[in-house]
């Protein structure tokens, strides 16, 4: 039968390590017996623990690298050079070879014959011919952006494990990875079910939409809701090139089926589309640690856990799709330029980024976003998509991009971030036979950290953002601005919030609590005797507490808060990939603003199942 050996490079001690183990073993392995089958199964978690070992390696040597370019800055002495570093590394390559020669017993002859090369740091060495798949050191090491994503010596690192949302595109190991040319491909996503159980029918499955709650006027408040659907399973595909040895352009893109049409319904088919999440092109050059990006992607305004890297996104590891109540976040399109210094502990961001502003016209009467104003002007904040756009959705007008800036350091304990935001919310006014534009001027600031309390086994997670024009960076979408009796733009203020803490007991657990909050403020006004505007005291809550009532129900949310338990369990894993089991307990409380008739709230309990198969992790 072929040599079982993994496609690690022929010359490498590991190889001959993964050799001593596995051909004895495939000796056996043709007569199918238990003892075979278990032998298999003691060879893949060897095979997984030299991976880890090696990792370990590679870090070490990240730091002895960023270690002697100090010493040297600081003696004064000249860069070695490409040719000089190669010499050294080949040296102590012979020499180690040289020991694993004397542990296992295996003849020089046996690396002469494998037609290895040696190159200079972060090069990627070529696969052996007839090599189908690329090794774990070609993933992993293969280029420095890709060590600094997975090594990130801040006692954080890498997200640990390809999961809920913060999936890093790729996998460790030679898993969903192969050549076309020169460009390496890889794949990544899962397959995945889930479920909600809830106390209130909010018609949104599995991604919870807190506007839709109800109060007791409505009868969903008083029926419980069951949904299951697979919808959220995720596929991704990312092409890298490599420039040179330290420049890299890659595209990337990632689906799921989070999307409804006009046509979808669950009674026959449950056909809903492919929704586009992600989508960009990034430059990165690691050397003078400079990185762009351009597409659909997290917004900078996310917070994360390693330098400001795509795709180590620091998010929730809810099953909960909407991931949690006060988490900053959009997926839009921006233009992003980073900097990294200080051996990629510093790193400074900029983007510009798409404008969407959410607009309350509570009072007002809104058609198609033309809003009649009291004194009989008009205010236009938008209009119905067209073409290929959503026709039953308003897309507000803007006249600039959200300007996003984010410092983040990364010292040896903790990651640390800052972030600011500057918005222009913009309409045109048509009144007393003349028509004038209006633009204010929003933002606000917030900050977050991860702090490895236990270094890879428990992490608690801070993140806050404030200010005014906000709302729709958090979960709950709570509304932007809102219009003044002129008709000119009024930004509301808006304080979102997660604090939570993630322990993994064992490699194959996480267990997670989080708390949430998202919180608006209001502005408002009355004119003959109509209230107008966000959170008006003047605006009737006296039907909201009792059921089928005829009397309204303005019900302005001023905050609503989430509380969160849940874990996950990997109950299977080796070649074939991950399949994991979750769980999630969720309670979510909205208040409203006082009106009359009082300040109505509501609440929500849900228990969330999951089951997803992970091919690539």
């Amino acid at each position: 039968m072929p040599l079982p050996c993994p496609s690690f490079r022929r010359s490498t001690p590991l190889f001959l390590l993964c050799c001593s183990i596995l051909v004895p073993v495939a000796a056996r392995a043709q007569g199918h017996t238990p003892e075979d089958v278990e032998a298999i199964e003691a060879m893949e978690s060897q095979i997984a623990r030299i991976q880890e070992q090696q990792l370990e390696l590679q870090k070490d040597l990240m730091a002895m690298r960023r270690e002697l370019a100090q010493h040297r800055a600081h003696l004064h002495l000249p860069r070695a050079t490409a040719e000089e570093t190669a010499t050294r590394e080949h040296a102590a390559h012979e020499a180690a070879e040289s020991r694993q020669l004397a542990r296992t017993g295996a003849k020089p002859a046996q690396l002469a014959t494998t037609g290895h090369r040696h190159l200079p740091p972060g090069d990627v060495p070529a696969p052996v011919i007839g090599e189908e798949t690329p090794t774990y050191a070609n993933v992993v090491g293969h280029r420095d952006e890709d060590m600094v994503n997975r090594v990130a010596d801040n006692n954080v690192g890498p997200h640990p494990r390809g999961s809920a949302g913060a999936q890093a595109a790729g996998a460790l190991g030679d898993h969903g990875v192969f050549h076309v040319g020169p460009l390496t491909v890889i794949l990544g996503g899962y397959f995945d079910t889930s479920a909600v159980l809830e106390n209130r029918h909010v018609a949104s499955g599995t991604f919870n939409y807190w506007q839709a709650m109800p109060f007791p006027q409505n009868a969903n408040y008083h029926q419980n809701n069951f949904e299951g659907s697979p919808r959220y399973s995720r596929f991704s595909v990312m092409a890298r090139g490599n420039i040179n040895s330290y420049t890299t352009v890659s595209g990337f893109v990632e689906t799921d089926f989070g999307a409804g049409a006009e046509t979808t319904n669950p009674y026959e088919s449950n056909a809903y589309v492919p929704r586009l999440r992600q989508a960009y092109l990034s430059y990165d050059d690691t050397r003078d640690g400079n990185h762009v990006l351009v597409g659909q992607a997290w917004s900078l305004l996310t917070p994360g856990r390693a330098g400001i890297i795509a795709r180590q996104e620091s998010l929730p590891e809810t099953i909960e799709s909407s991931m949690l109540a006060g988490q900053t976040w959009t997926r839009q399109w921006q233009a992003r330029f980073v900097h990294d210094m200080m051996h990629h502990r510093l790193w400074l961001g900029l983007s510009i980024e798409n404008p969407a502003t959410i607009y309350d016209t509570t009072g007002f009467a809104n058609n198609n976003g033309t809003v009649t104003l009291p004194n009989g002007g008009t205010a236009t904040i938008g209009a119905n998509g067209t073409g290929l756009t959503e026709s039953s959705t308003i897309y507000s007008d803007e006249i600039a991009p959200d300007v996003i800036g984010k410092v983040a350091w990364d010292p040896s304990w903790g990651h640390y971030e800052a972030e600011g935001i500057v918005r222009f919310p913009h309409d045109r006014v048509f009144a007393n036979g003349s028509g004038h534009n209006n633009t204010a001027i929003a933002g606000g600031g917030g900050a977050s950290a991860v702090l490895p309390v236990i270094p890879h086994k428990v992490e608690i997670h801070l993140a806050g953002l404030a200010g005014f024009g906000l709302g729709r960076y958090g979960s709950v979408l709570l509304p932007d601005v809102t219009l003044d009796a002129q008709g000119k733009p009024k930004p509301l203020p808006d304080a979102q919030a997660t604090a939570g803490i993630i322990a993994h007991p064992t490699p194959l657990i996480d267990v997670y609590g989080y708390y949430g909050m998202q919180r608006s403020g209001r502005s408002s006004f009355s004119s003959g005797g109509t209230a107008y505007g966000y959170g008006n005291p003047m605006s009737s809550n006296e039907g909201c507490e009792v059921e089928m009532s005829p009397l309204a129900c303005t019900a302005s949310i001023r905050s609503v808060q989430e509380f969160t338990v849940g874990a996950w369990w990997r109950f299977l894993k080796g070649r074939y990939g991950t399949v994991e089991v979750g769980t999630q307990l969720a309670y979510s409380r909205l208040q409203t603003w006082k009106g009359i008739g009082g300040a109505p709230s509501t609440s929500m309990s849900q228990i969330f199942f999951d089951f997803r198969y992970l091919p690539f992790q």
